[in-house]
C-alpha cells in the first residue's frame, strides 16, 4: 500500500499522537470540553493561527488565510466524550469517571490539528481555511448551537467537510456517499401511568410493567408493516424502567430508544405510528400510555459535486484502491448534518483497521491513522480554496 501523505505531516506524527492521547486521557463530555479547547486555542495560536473562542459554548474556530484572495473552505472536527466508562487498558486511559473518548473524537481533533499546523506553515492556497472544532456532537447539539452563535455569519464558507474514523475498515480506506449519507435521528420517551398493587395481587393493579412489554413488541411492527418495503427505518427500544421491589407492581414505567430514518415522508410516519401505538397498547391494558419524540439532528445529505471532489483528493494521497464511493448510507447519525444543512459540502469515513466498534468501552482511535487524516483535510482545504465553483 503506497500513499502520498504530506511529509510536513508524517514529520510531526510523534507530536500528533502525543496531543491526541493526552487528549484521550482527559475526555470531556458534551458542552464542558474547557481543557480540551484549551489545548486546541493554544495550539492554533501557537502556530500563527488566527483564534476565536466560545461559539456554542466551548467551541473553537480558527481561520488561516491562504496567499491569494479564493474562496472559503470549512474542515471540521468534534471534541467531546461520551458519557461511559472505559475498558481499553492502555496507559492513555481516560482519567475522569464515567467519560471516555469511544467514538474517536479525540482522534478527529487531532487531525484537524495536524492539517491545521501544515497549513498555518505553508499558506500554498487561495482564499481561507476555517478550522472548526464543534463541542457536543455525542446527541446534544453542538453543531446547532454553534449555527444559532453566529458560526456561518461570523465565518461564511464555501464549502464545508469533515470525517469519521471507522473501525473495521482496512486502515487507511476513505469512502463517501454522496447524496444521503447518514440517517436522521430521533428519540422517544414513553411514559405508563398505571395502578400499582401488591405483587401477589395483580388482579387489582392495571399493570404498567406489562404494558410497556407489549408496547416494545407492537412497535417493532412500525418497519415490517407501515414502512413501505423500498424505504429503511430503525426503531429500538433502549431503555425500560420499572419498579423497585420485589413484591410491588409499581404505578409507572418508561420507554425510551431511538428512530432512525433517511427520508422526510417515513420520518413522520414512524413518529406518528409510534404515539398512536403507544396509546393503543396502553388503552387495551387499562394504562394512559404517552409517547415524547424529540427530533435531534435530520439526514446527512452530502453534495454530488463535493463528494466527487473530496474522494477525487482521496485517490490521489491513498490510492484508487483505498478510495472509493459507495452506495449505502450508514444508519448512524451525525449532527454534521445541521452543517451541510447550510453549507453544501461532505462528510468521509476513514478506515481503522480492524479493532472494536465505536462506543465500544474497549475502543481506542488508532494513532497510525492521524496523518492520513491530516494529509486528506489538508488537501482538501488547499484544492477546495481555489477551485471553480461545483455544478
Amino acid at each position: 500500500m503506497t500513499m502520498e501523505l504530506i511529509s510536513e505531516i508524517l514529520a510531526h506524527a510523534a507530536d500528533l499522537t502525543k496531543i491526541r492521547r493526552d487528549i484521550h486521557a482527559h475526555p470531556e463530555i458534551g458542552f464542558h470540553e474547557h481543557r480540551t479547547a484549551a489545548i486546541v486555542a493554544a495550539r492554533l495560536a501557537e502556530w500563527g493561527v488566527e483564534v476565536h473562542r466560545g461559539l456554542g459554548g466551548t467551541g473553537v474556530v480558527g481561520v488561516i488565510r491562504g496567499n491569494r484572495p479564493g474562496r472559503r473552505i470549512g474542515l471540521r472536527a468534534d471534541m467531546d466524550a461520551l458519557p461511559m466508562t472505559e475498558a481499553t487498558g492502555a496507559i492513555h486511559a481516560s482519567v475522569n469517571p464515567g467519560a471516555f473518548h469511544g467514538c474517536g473524537h479525540d482522534g478527529h481533533t487531532t487531525m484537524l490539528l495536524g492539517a491545521a499546523r501544515y497549513l498555518a506553515s505553508t499558506r500554498r492556497f487561495a482564499g481561507d481555511v476555517v478550522l472548526i472544532f464543534q463541542p457536543a456532537e455525542e446527541g446534544v447539539g453542538g453543531a446547532r448551537a454553534m449555527i444559532a452563535d453566529g458560526l456561518f455569519s461570523r465565518f461564511p464558507c464555501d464549502e464545508i467537510y469533515g470525517l469519521h474514523n471507522w473501525p473495521g475498515a482496512p486502515l487507511g480506506e476513505i469512502t463517501v456517499k454522496p447524496g444521503v449519507a447518514l440517517a436522521a435521528s430521533d428519540q422517544f420517551d414513553i411514559r405508563i401511568q398505571g395502578r400499582g398493587a401488591h405483587g401477589a395481587m395483580p388482579h387489582q393493579a392495571a399493570d404498567p410493567i406489562m404494558a410497556a412489554t407489549a408496547i416494545a413488541q407492537a412497535l417493532q411492527t412500525i418497519v415490517s408493516r407501515n414502512v413501505e418495503p423500498m424505504r429503511t427505518a430503525v426503531v429500538s427500544v433502549t431503555m425500560l424502567h420499572a419498579g423497585s421491589a420485589y413484591n410491588v407492581i409499581p404505578d409507572v414505567a418508561t420507554l425510551g430508544g431511538t428512530i432512525r430514518t433517511f427520508d422526510p415522508v417515513t420520518r413522520a410516519l414512524v413518529a406518528e405510528r409510534l404515539a398512536t401505538i403507544a396509546q393503543a397498547v396502553g388503552a387495551g391494558f387499562g394504562v394512559e400510555a404517552e409517547a415524547i419524540i424529540t427530533p435531534r439532528f435530520p439526514a446527512v445529505v452530502n453534495g454530488q459535486g463535493e463528494s466527487r471532489a473530496a474522494i477525487a483528493i482521496a485517490r490521489d494521497l491513498v490510492g484508487p484502491d483505498l478510495a472509493r464511493v459507495v452506495d449505502q448510507p450508514v444508519s448512524g447519525s451525525e449532527d454534521f448534518a445541521e452543517m451541510l444543512a447550510v453549507v453544501p459540502g461532505a462528510f468521509l469515513f476513514l478506515g481503522q483497521g480492524e479493532g472494536p466498534a465505536l462506543h465500544n468501552p474497549r475502543y481506542d482511535f488508532n494513532d497510525a491513522v492521524t496523518p492520513i487524516g491530516a494529509s486528506l483535510l489538508a488537501r482538501i482545504a488547499e484544492a477546495r480554496t481555489g477551485a471553480e465553483l461545483l455544478p
